[in-house]
């Protein structure tokens, strides 16, 4: 039996609870395709939480939930702005341009976070038709970096995509870490700060596999059921994704996951803050930490857990906490890196 370790909060494995949930709608037939009482329940979940207006639609993978949402807001000869460390630009092996054909435009930032100065400078060739017309700015909440935008951030991100015609895409990933950061409503912070369509994830925090896609205004998820078959992201058994997030909104289970992950990775921070040769590089907001160490040192402590690097030309590495953490396997990491620090300095 592996131990945990903290190379991504997609290695932990699924809450009991969402097993129980799976379990309890597995012992009979019901009709495929989301014409079920758990996914007619499941979306009016996200309605609670996300407004009347929110029209819902599982899928199957994070990529499909991001691609396929822009897909119904773009046109190939579209652009979509975003930063240049989100999932879109650097984990999605080119999904949009390859399904949408769209472009996607960067914008570099040093926490993750992207706002109108930086977008701006992708702002021209306006109705020229030699130039890929500028749609959506997606961001990502909680971002790549472990940084999480406030909602005065994300409203100001909106304003300006609206009173430029473009709409506001995020990417919520690890939203369920962002609102424990925030301590705010799913909400306020995504249909009241002006998004128009947003990916909501579950499987970083506890779930086994699903996400959905929430159009929050009316009017842009006219004809979505076509393209979330053609994107091959119609799951026939739509119960057993339905049922997860059931499971995760009941009694906030998703708050207590993401409330742990964070305060585990806080913890991590300070125990690192507090080594020689040690610096954690970004303000710890959810449930990333990123840190530089000395790389022999580092790749020692590979040969006992699995994490990644993020800048290696730094030695910049990531940490994430999983809604399973534990304070003892953070207090086992660390004693191992300070042994580790320690044969380095002799």
């Amino acid at each position: 039996m592996g131990k945990r370790g903290f190379g991504s909060d997609n290695n932990a494995g699924i809450h009991p609870e969402i097993l129980k949930e799976i379990t309890a709608s597995n012992g009979w037939h019901v009709t495929g395709y989301g014409s079920d009482i758990y996914t007619e329940r499941a979306l009016s979940v996200f309605k609670e939480h996300l407004g009347s207006s929110t029209e819902t639609f599982f899928v199957i993978t994070g990529t499909g939930a991001n691609v396929l949402g822009l897909s119904a807001i773009t046109s190939s000869w579209n652009s979509v702005i975003t930063a240049s460390t989100s999932h879109l630009e650097g984990d999605e092996c080119g999904a949009p341009e390859k399904f949408i054909g769209c472009k996607v435009l960067i914008v570099e930032t040093p926490d993750g976070k992207i706002n109108p100065e930086l977008i701006e400078k992708h702002m021209h060739g306006l109705d020229f038709e030699h130039h890929s017309q500028p749609k959506v700015i997606s961001i990502t909440q909680s971002t790549e970096m472990g940084t999480v935008y406030t909602v005065a951030e994300i409203t100001l991100i909106a304003d300006f995509a609206h009173s430029r015609g473009m709409l506001l895409h995020m990417d919520g990933a690890r939203i369920a870490n962002a609102a424990v950061s925030l301590n705010l409503p799913f909400k306020a912070f995504t249909t009241d700060a002006g998004v128009d369509v947003l990916s909501f994830g579950g499987t970083k925090n506890g779930m086994m596999f699903g996400e959905s896609i929430c159009f929050l205004k009316p009017g842009l998820s006219i004809d979505f059921k076509y393209i979330r078959k053609q994107g091959m992201q119609l799951a026939s058994k739509m119960r057993f994704i339905s049922a997860q997030y059931i499971g995760y909104f009941r009694n906030d289970l998703w708050k207590s996951c993401a409330t742990h992950s964070n305060a585990m990775a806080r913890l991590l921070a300070d125990k690192l803050n507090q080594l020689p040769g040690v610096k954690v590089t970004q303000e710890v907001q959810s449930n990333g930490v990123f840190v530089i160490m000395p790389s022999d040192v580092a790749e020692k402590m590979r040969e006992h857990y699995f994490f990644y690097p993020w800048d290696e030309k730094k030695s910049e590495w990531r940490l994430m906490a999983s809604w399973d953490t534990e304070e003892k396997d953070i207090e086992e990491f660390i004693e191992l890196l300070k042994r580790e620090l320690s044969y380095l300095s002799h």
